[in-house]
């Protein structure tokens, strides 16, 4: 059940004449989006995956927080295990430019399938390693 609490009364000011009622909605400023990397790799086994696999992703993941972060491209925000897979996620102005900086090490991860899924402005884009 919902209970609402009276916080006195409400003014409402007086509309001007020469304005609407309504404001005119503006679109989003693309700019200050913030645009992410999400990295999928499927693991071995169900589940967290061995503990070497684990391992791997860990280091891969500080490896692109390092160069990331050097570029000033954005950062990388951690990872996480779990269905059988390692997921790195990433997030910065610019996904293509912060999926630049990252693609290499992604690559050179040995599992697959993989795929990273860059989310911009205008959309999200898959690309497979």
């Amino acid at each position: 059940m919902l209970r609402f609490r009276s916080v006195g009364p409400v003014t409402i000011p007086t509309p001007d004449e020469n304005v609407s009622g309504m404001e005119t909605p503006t679109a989003p400023d693309c700019a200050d989006e913030e645009h992410a990397v999400i990295a999928h790799f499927r693991l071995a086994r169900d589940g967290f995956g061995e503990a070497d696999q684990r391992e791997l992703v860990r280091e891969a993941r500080q490896a692109m927080a390092t160069a990331v972060e050097d570029a000033g491209a954005g950062e990388v925000d951690g990872n996480e295990f779990g269905g059988g897979e390692a997921v790195v996620y990433a997030y910065g102005p610019d996904a293509w430019a912060l999926f630049n900086v990252m693609e290499s090490t992604l690559r050179s991860l040995p599992f697959r399938p993989a795929h990273v899924l860059l989310r911009h402005g205008d959309g999200e884009t898959r690309v497979d390693l």
